[in-house]
């Protein structure tokens, strides 16, 4: 059984800036990125 995606740093910290820095809302960036709102917010 795989244990999932694992994501580099820089990926993670992207997509919080997205949301911290540009204002975008977690679903909209979890859409975007093609991952899903609980990963994000983890």
């Amino acid at each position: 059984m795989s244990k999932g995606t694992r994501y580099t740093p820089e990926f993670k910290q992207e997509a919080v800036n997205q949301v911290i820095k540009h204002g975008y809302s977690v679903n909209d960036v979890s859409e975007r990125l093609g991952i899903s709102s609980k990963t994000l917010y983890a």
